[in-house]
């Protein structure tokens, strides 16, 4: 274990030699008068002869050691600016929803609306078979020749046939879309019910 020496011609002088100190892997503390070989893979300490501490220098790594260790530090960025943007999220929710009560009333606002798309619908499907049911009728005269049936009529039967399939597929998209609506709240709620009690929590605190 090598330490600084000074002659006397340098006692004094301000560009001393400095030592540097680490500790390796073993936990061994590790003096010097020169960059340690031991600990090229940690912090070393260069030390003013004062014992301060003049410079922090950092290991020293191979080419793959230093791209692993870039691969870390940008991961952890990414992971740090997830977080961020999360709790940035999480207070514009706060904001837009102060209070339970806040959230359901927006939900139950949001499948009104759905709901109120759904029921027309549905008026629509009952008017189609209105429609159908005059066709029917008129059909009924053709029933012992329905090849003398007009063209028009048998149109007219594909055609409400297609807009009942529309109108039903239309109603599936809708309820689908209703799931989709209680899933976001219901993760929303997730979210804001720990923000909520903190909340909660410090105004009665703060009483």
């Amino acid at each position: 274990m090598a330490h600084a020496q000074q002659g006397s011609g340098a006692r004094g002088a301000p560009n001393a030699a400095g030592i540097y100190s680490c500790t390796d892997a073993k936990g061994r503390t590790i003096t010097a008068d020169r960059p340690i070989p031991d600990c090229l893979d940690r912090e070393q300490r260069e030390l003013n002869p004062s014992g301060t501490t003049r410079r922090v220098v950092e290991p020293s790594y191979t080419a793959r050691e230093q791209a692993e260790r870039e691969d870390r530090e940008r991961a952890a960025q990414l992971q740090a600016a997830r977080l961020v943007e999360e709790r940035r999220r999480e207070r514009a929710l706060l904001v837009r929803y102060p209070n339970p009560a806040a959230h359901d009333r927006e939900r139950a606002e949001a499948l009104v609306q759905i709901d109120v798309v759904i029921q027309a619908a549905r008026k629509r499907l009952a008017e189609l078979g209105e429609d159908r049911k005059r066709v029917d009728d008129e059909l009924e005269f053709y029933k012992k020749d329905p090849a003398k049936a007009p063209d028009a009529l048998r149109r007219r039967t594909e055609d409400i046939a297609r807009s009942v399939a529309v109108q039903n597929r239309f109603i599936g998209e809708q309820e689908d879309e209703k799931k989709r609506v209680n899933a976001r709240f219901d993760e929303e709620h997730a979210k804001l019910a720990p923000l909520w009690a903190a909340n909660t929590a410090a105004a009665q605190k703060s009483k």
